[in-house]
C-alpha cells in the first residue's frame, strides 16, 4: 500500500510551498533538509503532506516520550489506512546495574516492563519486515538502542497457508524457536495452545489470536479470531506470524555464543590475574559461570543484554543493531524539535559508555558488555537516510548539514503575527517597566521578564510586590514542585508577572503574554544571544497584542539579527493577512483536541486550516487504556521521579510536560476506581 493522507484540512499559508520545497529536496536525494516552522504554524502537517507525495517509509524521532505519544495520535489520524507504529522504551521503571568505586556500591539492574508498549514495540519491526511501504514509525531516542538482529528475526518469521503440507509437531517447534511458549491454562500474548488438530496463537504484537486447523499434516483452514470468545474475525489464506520477541536468535547461534562467552571468560581472569585483580579475577568468573548456567538450562539469564554481541554475531567493537536496521534503505527520518533531539542523541553514548567502564574494570561484566550500547551519534549519522529537522530554532548544527536548504513556515492558521520588538534606554527601565506592567494587569494580561541572575530576579520581585504588583520568579533555587505550579499560576491569573533568568526561552505556551521584558538587553552572552533573544522573544508570539521590549544603551549583533528576523517574518505575515483578507484570531488557551478548525476567509475559497496542537496529551499514549490501577501507580511514580529530575536540570518545560501527565494518570485512576 501507499500512504495516504486523509485529512479534512488544506495546507494553507507557506505550507504549501513548505511542503514543495520539501519533496523536491527528497525527490532530488538531499541528504539533509530543515523545516524552520514558528510556534504553531502546522509544521506536523507539513510533514504529513510530504509524506503523503514522497510515499516513503518514515521515522518521526521525538526526545520525549510523551510528544512521541502525540505525535503517534496525529499521525494515526492522518494516516488511518496505513501502518502508523509506535516505538519507545518499555520499561515502566528501569535502573541500570551499576558500581559506585568510591563507595564500594554495586546496585543491581531492576526494571519493570510494560507488555503493551512491548507488544507495540513489536508491530512496529513486525510492520518494517513485512515489506510495505506504507510504515511511519513514530520514536522517542530508545530507537538507537541495541536490539536483535534483524536478520535473525526475519529467519524465525512463522509462514503459513492454506493447502501446506506440515506436521503439526514441526509447526510448534517453529513457534517454540519463535519464542513462543505453549500454555494449556492462560491465553495470553506470546503463547500458543493445541486443542486435537487445532493450533491457537496469540500474536505476541497484536490483540487477536491466529486458528490454525490442521487436517492431518495439512493446513485446512487459517483465521482471526478473538483470544477471549474465540469468535472468528476474518478467514486467510495465508499469514505470517513474526516471532514473540525482538531479541532472538538460532540454536546454533546459541551454542556459537557460549563457546565465544568461555573463552573472552578465560582472557579476562588471566588479564586480571596478570595485574594482580584476585578479587576481580574471582568475581568475573562466578558471574560469567552462573550466567552461562542459566542461559544453558533457560536460554536465558538476567542481563542477557550484556552478551548481545556474541548472540547477534558481531565482531568486538562494532555497532550494535537498532530499529533503524530494520527500515528499508529508502526510509526518510524526521527529527522533530532537533535543537533538543539531536543533543540528547549525541549524549546517550557517553553516559553508557562511563557506567559500563566501572563495570569491565571491577570485574562485575566482561568487555563485551561495552558492545550493548545505544549508537555513537557518528553511527547514528551514517545509517539515517534522508534527514529533515524540524524545529522553530534549528541550531548551527542541523543548518550547516542542510547547507542553506530551508523550508521556512512563518504564517499562522491564526492569522497571530511574531511580537512588534521596542528598544528602550536600560536607564530607569524598571521604573519604564512598572508602567507597563501596569497597563498590561488592567487587560487582564500576563508579563514575563527575564533578567541576568537569580539575584535580581529575586531583588525585583521584592520592589514589585512593594507596589501591590501579584508577582513570582522562578530559577534554578526554587523548589521542583514549585516551579512547575508557579507556570500554571501564571496563566491562571494568581499572579500577573513572571520573572526569571534563562528560564523563558523555549517551549512556554502561554498564550496569556502580552509582554516580554528583556533587562540588560545588551549584555553580550549566552543568555543574550541571537538565538536566546529570538526563543524569549517568541513567548509573546501567541497573543493579539504580543510586544516585546529590550532595555538596553546600545544595539548589539544579536539584538540587530533578533529584530531583523522578526520583522522579516512580520512583513511575510502581515502581507499574507492583508492579501487574504484574515483577522488574527487570540488563543484563549491551547486546544485539548488534536485538530483544530479555523477558518481561513480567503478570496478563491473557504478552506479549513490546520492548527498545530501543542498541548502535550499524555492520554494520546496508546498504552494507557490497557494499564491496571497498579501499573497507572507506577507510572505516576516514574512521571513524577522523571520530573523531577527534568526541573533539577532546568528543563521546565519537559517537567511541565510530565505534570501534566501525572495530573492526567490520576485522573484516568479516578475514572478506574469508579
Amino acid at each position: 500500500m501507499e500512504l495516504k493522507l486523509i485529512s479534512p484540512f488544506v495546507p494553507t499559508g507557506d505550507q504549501p510551498e513548505a511542503i514543495k520545497q520539501l519533496v523536491d529536496g527528497i525527490n532530488s536525494d538531499l541528504k539533509y533538509q530543515t523545516l524552520l516552522g514558528v510556534t504553531g504554524s502546522g509544521k506536523t502537517f507539513t510533514i504529513a503532506n510530504m509524506l503523503a507525495q514522497v510515499k516513503r517509509p518514515a521515522l518521526i524521532l521525538s526526545h520525549n516520550k510523551t510528544l512521541a505519544a502525540q505525535l503517534y495520535s496525529e499521525f494515526k489520524q492522518f494516516f488511518p489506512e496505513n501502518k502508523v507504529e509506535y516505538f519507545v522504551s518499555y520499561y515502566d521503571y528501569y535502573q541500570p546495574e551499576a558500581y559506585i568505586p568510591s563507595s564500594d556500591t554495586y546496585i543491581e539492574k531492576d526494571l519493570a516492563i510494560n507488555d503493551e508498549i512491548e507488544k507495540l514495540r513489536l508491530s512496529a519491526t513486525s510492520a518494517l519486515l513485512s515489506g510495505r511501504q506504507d510504515v511511519i514509525v513514530v520514536s522517542s531516542v530508545s530507537c538507537i538502542y541495541g536490539i536483535g538482529n534483524p536478520e535473525d528475526f526475519h529467519n524465525n518469521v512463522v509462514e503459513i497457508w492454506v493447502g501446506q503440507k506440515i506436521s503439526r509437531d514441526k509447526l510448534l517447534r517453529q513457534f517454540v524457536d519463535s519464542l513462543y511458549s505453549r500454555t494449556e491454562n492462560e491465553f495470553t500474548r506470546g503463547t500458543f495452545r493445541v486443542r486435537g488438530d487445532t493450533v491457537d496463537v496469540f500474536i505476541a504484537y497484536g490483540d487477536v489470536a491466529t486458528r490454525i486447523i490442521f487436517f492431518g499434516d495439512e493446513i485446512e483452514e487459517i483465521s482471526t479470531i478473538d483470544p477471549e470468545s474465540c469468535i472468528t474475525i476474518e478467514n486467510h489464506e495465508k499469514q505470517r506470524i513474526y516471532p514473540a520477541n525482538i531479541f532472538v536468535t538460532s540454536k546454533l547461534r546459541i551454542n556459537e555464543a557460549i563457546r565465544e562467552i568461555q573463552d573472552d571468560l578465560f582472557l579476562q581472569i588471566e588479564n586480571f590475574k596478570s595485574k594482580g585483580q584476585m578479587l576481580e579475577a574471582k568475581r568475573i568468573e562466578e558471574r560469567v559461570t552462573f550466567d552461562l548456567e542459566m542461559i544453558k538450562e533457560l536460554g536465558y539469564c538476567s542481563g542477557i543484554e550484556n552478551y548481545s554481541r556474541y548472540f547477534d554475531g558481531r565482531k568486538p567493537g562494532t555497532r550494535p543493531f537498532c530499529l533503524l536496521d530494520y527500515f528499508p534503505k529508502d526510509f526518510i527520518t524526521i527529527i522533530d524539535e532537533s535543537h533538543v533531539t539531536i543533543p540528547q542523541v549525541r549524549g546517550m553514548h557517553g553516559g553508557d559508555k562511563a557506567r559500563k567502564k566501572n563495570l569491565v574494570e571491577y570485574g562485575f561484566r566482561l568487555p563485551a558488555a561495552a558492545d550493548n550500547r545505544p549508537l555513537q551519534f557518528d553511527e547514528f549519522i551514517d545509517i539515517v537516510n534522508q534527514v529533515v529537522f524540524v524545529s522553530a530554532t534549528p541550531t548551527d548544527f542541523e543548518l550547516q548539514l542542510s547547507e542553506g536548504i530551508v523550508a521556512e513556515q512563518v504564517i499562522r492558521p491564526t492569522g497571530i503575527m511574531d511580537p512588534v520588538i521596542e528598544i528602550r534606554p536600560s536607564l530607569n527601565q524598571v521604573d519604564d517597566l512598572m508602567n507597563e506592567v501596569d497597563i498590561r494587569i488592567k487587560r487582564k494580561e500576563r508579563i514575563l521578564v527575564t533578567t541576568l541572575t537569580k539575584r535580581m530576579a529575586e531583588e525585583l520581585a521584592k520592589y514589585f510586590t512593594k507596589f501591590d504588583i501579584k508577582c513570582r520568579y522562578i530559577h534554578s533555587d526554587v523548589e521542583t514542585l514549585d516551579r512547575v505550579e508557579i507556570m500554571d499560576g501564571l496563566r491562571n491569573g494568581v499572579f500577573d508577572v513572571l520573572i526569571g533568568v534563562n528560564l523563558l526561552r523555549e517551549g512556554l505556551d502561554l498564550p496569556e503574554v502580552s509582554l516580554v521584558a528583556i533587562l540588560d538587553a545588551d549584555k553580550e552572552g549566552f543568555l543574550r544571544s541571537a538565538r536566546s533573544l529570538t526563543q524569549t522573544a517568541g513567548r509573546a508570539a501567541r497573543h493579539l497584542s504580543g510586544r516585546v521590549i529590550m532595555y538596553a544603551d546600545k544595539i548589539t549583533a544579536s539584538m540587530q539579527k533578533t529584530i531583523e528576523e522578526t520583522d522579516r517574518r512580520r512583513e511575510k505575515q502581515l502581507k499574507y493577512n492583508s492579501d487574504n483578507d484574515i483577522t488574527p484570531q487570540q488563543i484563549i488557551r491551547a486546544s485539548k483536541s488534536i485538530l483544530g478548525d479555523f477558518k481561513q476567509h480567503q478570496a478563491k475559497a473557504n478552506a479549513k486550516a490546520y492548527i498545530e496542537n501543542e498541548n502535550i496529551d499524555a492520554a494520546a499514549d496508546p498504552v494507557l487504556k490497557y494499564m491496571t490501577q497498579d501499573q497507572i501507580k507506577k507510572a505516576i511514580d516514574v512521571a513524577r521521579r522523571t520530573m523531577e529530575k527534568e526541573a533539577k536540570a532546568l528543563n521546565f518545560i519537559e517537567a511541565a510536560m510530565y505534570r501534566d501527565e501525572i495530573y492526567r494518570l490520576e485522573k484516568l485512576m479516578g475514572k478506574k476506581n469508579n
